[in-house]
């Protein structure tokens, strides 16, 4: 089973929420946690796992044979990133920088004075603690490829789980509804959708969700620190309601969760008393897709 921890906005606690569930799932089947979270992952900080490089991610650019370029200016009209640059009379400049990697200007190319290299753009590590089989994923310094990274992380997974043979795998989401968002919703089968009583995360939270209804998978919602607002949560109770989809989890705003996060350990971890509020959140996820 493959389950999506997203919230739209940033800060609701989702990779809190993603970590402990991962140790909770871990007691009961193999689980593996995908911090795809790429250009700021921190799921190995709250599990203190030792992060070991694994692979590099590379992304196709770009190389001239100006042996065979005729300096038509082709390859610059296409390239929407304006990663090329053209002066008539004069060969194209390549900033491969801006480059996402979409190969445009090599079919555009009439002369076939295009090749692929590539760079790269990424970095997946791996590392284990409290059961868990950790999977990160992280974005080189000034890279903008954030979803190709994503993708490739969840491609990589799949020879990864090879020897893991998770059954559980939880897929921690950046924040928003972006490319690399969209990259880590795809083709699971729940979406556990974090939100907060404050009305720019119910606002986010509602875009999100037209993802989750836009790909079919079923999704519910996690209320995250409840009580900072208890006549917003109703708002956001209201607006589950309307649209029938079930609110698997509130969880309190409380100083033990800070502390968690300090310690460098699972709330679930840290203060056994949570155990049991996830492990109804993870009843409910299954029962769910029964």
């Amino acid at each position: 089973m493959r389950i999506a921890v997203t919230g739209g906005k940033g800060g609701v606690g989702k990779s809190l929420i993603a970590s402990s569930l991962a140790v909770e799932f871990a007691k009961q089947q193999k689980t593996a946690l995908l911090d795809v979270d790429v250009e700021c992952p921190n799921d190995h900080l709250l599990l203190s796992v030792e992060r070991k490089e694994y692979s590099k991610i590379y992304q196709p650019i770009p190389k001239w044979d100006f042996n065979k370029c005729m300096k038509c200016g082709k390859c610059a009209e296409v390239c929407k990133q304006n990663a090329i640059v053209f002066v008539k009379g004069k060969y194209p400049a390549f900033s491969k920088d801006v480059c996402i990697g979409c190969k445009a200007c090599m079919i555009a190319c009439p002369y076939g004075a295009i090749s692929e290299t590539k760079k790269e753009i990424g970095t997946i590590y791996t590392g284990s603690n409290y059961g868990v089989d950790l999977v990160s994923g992280e974005l080189k310094l000034g890279e903008l490829a954030s979803g190709e990274v994503v993708a490739k992380v969840r491609e990589k997974f799949k020879e990864i789980n090879k020897d893991l043979k998770a059954d559980i795998i939880l897929i921690d989401s950046a924040a928003g509804i972006g490319c690399p968002v969209i990259a880590s919703l795809v083709g699971t089968d729940y979406i556990a959708a974090v939100t907060e009583p404050t009305p720019s995360a119910l606002h986010d939270l509602k875009r999100v969700l037209y993802l989750a209804e836009h790909f079919g998978i079923a999704h519910g919602i996690i209320i995250n620190k409840f009580d900072i607002a208890e006549s917003f949560c109703s708002e956001i109770e209201d607006f589950a309601r309307e649209k029938n989809i079930e609110i698997i989890g509130r969880l309190p705003y409380e100083k033990s969760f800070i502390e968690s996060t300090i310690k460098m350990k699972p709330v679930v971890e840290a203060f056994p008393g949570y155990q049991k509020k996830f492990q109804e959140i993870i009843k409910k996820i299954i029962t769910s897709k029964k």
